[in-house]
This record gives structure tokens, sequence and C-alpha cells, in this order.
């Protein structure tokens, strides 16, 4: 009896973690998770400040997305940037919006981007933790 008791426990348990993560490890959410699209803006921003770019750059693609629970989420993202005709000098950074990409040309120029951002929605609270880009050799692909 012990023994089949034992073996139930066993198979609902490797059952189970077919179908679910394990608690605190990160796990692949939707790219358009609204809680993905506000943490790939909070990176882009981050970008934005960090470069000496004349430009603004916005997403242009959102490759992978992770969510991982840690006092909030930390969302683990992959995601390409793209130059805007919008000059940093005069736009406000909620502005991205309303940014049409660079047209084919010299200026043209996109960065793929891992991103790490927590956030505590609860409290407000977003914070770029990690960021690291390199040029791509992608064309920016939306308006």
């Amino acid at each position: 009896m012990l023994l089949l008791f034992s073996g139930l426990c066993l198979c609902s348990i490797v059952s189970c973690q077919r179908y679910t993560s394990v608690p605190g490890s990160p796990y692949n959410i939707s790219t358009d998770n609204k809680g993905v699209l506000k943490a790939v803006l909070h990176g882009a921003y981050s970008f934005n400040n960090q470069t000496n770019d004349a430009f603004l750059f916005k997403p242009s693609a959102i490759e992978k997305a992770e969510r991982q629970l840690v006092k909030g989420f930390k969302y683990i993202l992959e995601v390409d940037l793209s130059r805007t005709v919008c000059l940093k000098k005069g736009h406000k950074e909620a502005d991205l919006a309303n940014c049409k990409f660079q047209p084919d040309g010299l200026l043209q120029q996109t960065f793929h981007c891992d991103f790490e951002v927590w956030t505590m929605p609860w409290l407000r609270f977003m914070k770029t933790t990690y960021f690291v880009c390199s040029p791509s050799d992608r064309p920016s692909t939306s308006s």
C-alpha cells in the first residue's frame, strides 16, 4: 500500500513539473502581456538615457519575454530597438509612440538588447537592473 502511494505521489510530481515552472524560476510569458510592454518601454527609456545618439530609439520587435517572481516581478527580455526620426532634444520620453522609425538609409540603425527590468506594481516602482545591446543588421519593421 505504501509503495502504491509513493508511486502515485511521484507520478503527480513528475506530471506537475511538466506543466508548471519551479517556484522562483523564470518562465516564458506572452510578448503582448501588458507588464511585458511596460517593461520593454522602460528598458528603451534606459537605453535612450545612456546613449549619446541624437535620436531616440524605440522597440521594433520583442523577440522573447520571461517573468520571474522576486519581491515583485523581474522581466527578462530580448528586444530590438530601432532609431526613430525624433531628436532627443525637445522630446519627452512618453512621446515614443508618436515617433516613426528612420526610413531606409544611412541613419537607420537597430540594436539587439537583453534587458532585465524589476517591478513592484503595487508600489509603482520599475527599474532596469541590467541591459546590454549590440548593433543588429536587422532593419526596423514597423512605424
